[in-house]
């Protein structure tokens, strides 16, 4: 997968939570951000794995998502806070599954729906358009 549209989903979930944030109150602006954060932690896996499998990225986001969640429970240091929270809150575990099970959609979509016109169309059975015409076959031998 191409960084390009992982990066540009990186920065519009970052747009995304400000714009919830800025336009909603209340539990909606919470889970949301949840959710988005999430998210964001599975753009940030992908954008550094390439080919991981997205259902591989989905994991390791709700885990770490969760990891810092329980780490709630124990002090964080405050100049930590602003980041990763500062009170464990179970519903918060849900929301994140819902941000990971919504990038890992988009994801699996993009990944597996075929070529749009003037994409390239690059198959792993089928090679490289650019090889068209050329035989690949061994030759025999007389």
């Amino acid at each position: 997968m191409s960084r390009l549209p992982v990066a540009a989903a990186a920065v519009l979930t970052i747009v995304a939570g400000l714009g919830v944030r800025a336009l909603w109150d209340g539990p909606v602006v919470k889970y949301a951000g949840d959710a988005l954060y999430t998210f964001l932690i599975y753009a940030l896996i992908v954008l550094v794995w390439r080919h991981i499998r997205p259902i591989v990225a989905a994991l390791a986001s709700t885990g770490l998502s969760w990891a810092i969640e329980f780490a709630q429970l124990a002090e964080i240091p405050s100049i930590l806070r602003p980041i990763l929270g500062s009170t464990f809150n179970p519903p918060d575990l849900f929301w994140y599954a819902v941000g990971a099970a919504a990038a890992w959609a988009g994801h699996t979509l993009h990944t597996t729906r075929p070529p749009g016109k003037g994409e390239e169309d690059i198959h792993p059975t089928r090679g490289n358009p650019d090889d068209a015409g050329k035989d690949d076959r061994v030759p025999r031998r007389p």
